[in-house]
């Protein structure tokens, strides 16, 4: 029988990077708890697991910028994505009701993204941020808090036992979160039609529409572009860019005219795009 894939998700057991993980590999795989996502790059690259997903970007928050950087300090490969619709649900120990809540304990984004409700709720009641969603349902079961409640996901709630008290309280209804894939090695397949990438390009005037031009003229979609500064050169930047194509001779011609116009690319990995929709 098939060995369970060891799979590094940030956070600990019922978060969300767990949820996007089985939705990507399979129900079947073995979650690894990483405390950071420096701590998930770090263990991916040493051999200590088989994949990662990583969270990159959230439709409110935006982007997790450092997390770009540590695809690229540690040499991974990016080889899917998966998007995940976030819904936040107000847990906490079974028979506990809302009057007997005194605290609100969550992720701050989590937080954020609850706010309309949150602000619904007694003066009294202290809302206070923690590092994880999953985690502070966790504790909430392990320290027998009756007095606490745990904004996380539904797995969570299943996971340690918890009762909802107040379902869906997350404020944008159209909430998700992208989650990428990663690996040591890229993963080559028949049918990859988005690519991620690192380009840096002469700190001079019309570089970067020189090499966005490439792209248009072969009729490439680029759907995402984000710049973070380079270490050491003030004021110049590193640009993370996604694309799209349906041609891949069109994707492969523009790729190879791409190097007279970059000082500097790097590709993140090829893959099959997935959708955002419900």
């Amino acid at each position: 029988m098939e060995q369970a894939k060891r799979v590094a998700i940030q956070g600990v057991a019922g978060a969300f990077h767990e949820v996007a993980a089985k939705k990507y590999f399979g129900r079947s795989i073995v979650a690894v708890e990483c405390d950071t996502f420096r701590a998930l790059a770090r263990r991916l690259a040493a051999g200590e697991v088989d994949f990662a997903v990583m969270a990159i970007e959230n439709t409110i928050a935006g982007t997790l910028l450092p997390n770009y950087s540590l695809i690229h300090e540690f040499a991974l490969k990016v080889v899917g994505e998966v998007y995940l619709h976030i819904e936040m649900q107000l847990m906490a120990l079974p028979g506990v009701q809302l009057p007997q809540v005194a605290y609100v304990h969550s992720h701050p984004i989590a937080i954020a993204q609850c706010r309309e409700f949150l602000d619904t709720l007694p003066p009294e009641i202290s809302v206070i941020e923690k590092n994880d969603t999953a985690e502070s349902a966790q504790l909430i079961v392990k320290n027998k808090l009756h007095n606490t409640a745990a904004i996380a996901g539904s797995l969570a709630a299943e996971m340690y036992g918890l009762h909802v008290i107040a379902k869906d309280i997350h404020t944008c209804k159209e909430n998700f979160t992208r989650f990428l894939a990663l690996s040591r090695e890229p993963r080559p397949s028949i049918g990859n039609n988005k690519a991620s990438i690192c380009l840096e390009v002469a700190h001079r005037s019309g570089s970067l529409a020189a090499a966005l031009g490439v792209w248009a003229k072969n009729g490439v979609n680029l759907t995402k572009i984000q710049s973070i500064p380079i270490i050491g050169k003030p004021y110049q930047y590193s640009f993370y860019i996604d694309l799209e194509w349906d041609d891949a001779a069109a994707y492969q011609r523009a790729m190879t005219e791409l190097t007279s116009c970059a000082t500097n690319q790097y590709l993140l990995g090829e893959y099959k795009r997935d959708r955002w929709e419900n």
